[in-house]
This record gives structure tokens, C-alpha cells and sequence, in this order.
């Protein structure tokens, strides 16, 4: 029997675009700061945009394959199609597709590494390894609570101080400050994410940092990413070591709250709903930040 190829549709599930803000979003901000700077090159930013496109694709492709290989991915899944295993595309399928995703990142790097220099290999480099880290390996970082961390990190920090460097040739404390809230808020996508599949994690053994620390927690967790993102924002803004149009990103805010008080009486599937949402804000967000940078 041929081994499914899957067609457009399934691939698109694959890909997974409503994840893609939070590829999109540290590279906004970081090309509104270089701007902002009078810094910002078009070159550059459009590279460090497909990489990170690429490389969060390549994360959502390998996360579906090795979840199915490990057998976390059953049938009792409450998230959205999982192609591998549903049996929409094969795993060997699947997997090519992860490996030329992260090949198609590399190539974004290469052209960032000739404008930029070597310090882009190491930060390419070790986004693809924590990319693999994430679902792959004897110790997957989703499956031993570090998946929060992770997503903070490297699409925070990471992504929004590379997006800066690149155009800019340097860092500046206001991309390491404004990269804070992004990272927040891309964690918070992942929380809700966890939070839904706790039941089914617990029955397979993977130990989400929802799963460790209880559903009440994780909502209490959510609300301080949240919270957080917005406060970091305020506090630079009224010391007056930024200007007040940072302040832009509160009409986002009431958004943010009912999101916030939305999971307290929500569950399973239901939460698929609040992980769109959480995504939108997210970017919603970081266009609100960037303007205030230019503005």
C-alpha cells in the first residue's frame, strides 16, 4: 500500500498557520526597533522573517512526527489534526518535510551570516538544536516541563535580540527590555496548549509543565505571562526611559483580559478557541509595540 502524500489541505494542517504569529511577531518588533534606530535594512529583516517561518514550521513538523513515534499523539487528542497520526501524510513523509524546512532556515541564515557575521550561526544554530530539542531526543524538552522556558527564550530574547542584530549590527537594552513581553506572550500561546492536553499527557507520560504543576496553576501562570507582558511595557514607559506611546499596546488590553478570564471556566477543546486567541493577541500586541517604536 502507497504511503499517504496528503494533499494541500493536509499539508496546510501540518504547517499549522495559526501557530505562525509566534514566528512572525519577534521579528516585527525587532525590525520596528532597528527602525526606530534608524537601522533598519530590508535584506536582513525579510532573511531573519523566512528563517524564522522556517524554523517554526520545521518545530511544528517535528513535533507531529516524533510525538506519533513515541506514541504521545493517540486518538483521544483534544487539539487540532495531528497529520502523522491521523494518517493523512506518512511519517517518512512528514519527517523530509521537517528536515527541508530546517534546510530552507539554514539558507536564511547563510544570507544573514554574510551581512551580519558569524554570531548569526551561533544563534541559528542553536534555535534549530532547541527546534529538535523541543519533541526530539531521549530528553524532549516538552516532556520534562522545560517547554515554557524554551518558547520564552528562543522566541523572545532570542528571536527579537537576532531580528535587531542583524539590521542593527549590535543589541541595544531596548531590544533585550521589549523582547521580555514577547517572549511572555509566546509562552503563554504554549500554556494554553498544555493546559488543554493535560488528561491526555498524563495517560501517555508526558510531563508538560501543566501536567507537573495542575491545571489551577496553569491558569494562575497564564494570567502572570499575560499580566507580565503588559507591565514591562508600562513600567519603562512611565519612568520615562522610553516614550509614552509604548503605552499603545494597552488597546489590546481588553482582549488580553477576557482571554485571561475566559480559561477559568473553559476546558478540553474548548481551549482550542482560547489558543487561536492567545496567538492573534500576540500579534496584535507586537504590531501595537512596534508602532510605538516608530511613532
Amino acid at each position: 500500500m502507497k504511503a499517504p502524500a496528503g494533499n494541500l489541505s493536509d499539508w496546510i494542517t501540518a504547517v499549522r498557520p495559526r501557530t505562525l504569529p509566534a514566528a512572525v511577531s519577534p521579528v516585527i518588533v525587532g525590525s520596528a526597533l532597528a527602525a526606530s534606530h534608524q537601522s533598519f535594512y530590508l535584506p536582513s529583516a525579510l532573511a531573519a522573517l523566512l528563517g524564522a517561518v522556517f524554523i517554526q514550521i520545521g518545530v511544528n513538523l517535528a513535533n507531529d512526527y516524533f510525538d506519533f513515534i513515541k506514541g504521545i499523539d493517540t486518538g483521544e487528542r483534544l487539539g487540532p489534526v495531528r497529520v502523522t497520526q491521523s494518517g493523512l501524510i506518512s511519517p517518512a513523509k512528514v519527517f523530509a518535510a521537517m528536515v527541508i524546512s530546517f534546510v530552507l532556515a539554514s539558507g536564511a541564515g547563510i544570507l544573514l551570516i554574510i551581512h551580519a557575521g558569524w554570531p548569526v550561526l551561533a544563534i541559528g544554530g542553536a534555535s534549530i538544536i532547541a527546534a529538535l530539542a523541543y519533541s526530539a531526543g531521549p530528553y524532549p524538552l516538552s516532556s520534562n516541563g522545560l517547554g515554557d522556558p524554551f518558547a520564552f527564550f528562543f522566541f523572545g530574547p532570542v528571536a527579537v535580540c537576532g531580528t535587531y542584530y542583524v539590521q542593527a549590527l549590535g543589541l541595544s537594552v531596548a531590544s533585550l527590555i521589549f523582547s521580555i513581553p514577547v517572549g511572555l506572550l509566546i509562552a503563554a500561546i504554549l500554556v494554553v496548549n498544555n493546559l488543554r492536553d493535560i488528561p491526555t499527557d498524563k495517560k501517555v507520560g508526558k510531563r508538560t509543565l501543566a501536567v507537573i504543576i495542575g491545571p489551577t496553576a496553569t491558569r494562575i501562570e497564564f494570567a502572570a505571562l499575560i499580566s507580565g507582558a503588559y507591565l514591562i511595557v508600562l513600567a519603562p514607559a512611565l519612568s520615562g526611559l522610553f516614550s509614552y506611546t509604548m503605552l499603545l499596546v494597552f488597546v489590546s488590553s481588553p482582549e488580553a483580559l477576557s482571554l485571561t478570564l475566559s480559561l477559568w471556566r473553559l476546558s478540553g477543546k474548548d481551549l482550542n478557541l482560547s489558543l487561536a486567541r492567545t496567538a492573534r493577541l500576540t500579534l496584535f500586541f507586537s504590531i501595537l509595540l512596534s508602532l510605538g517604536f516608530i511613532l
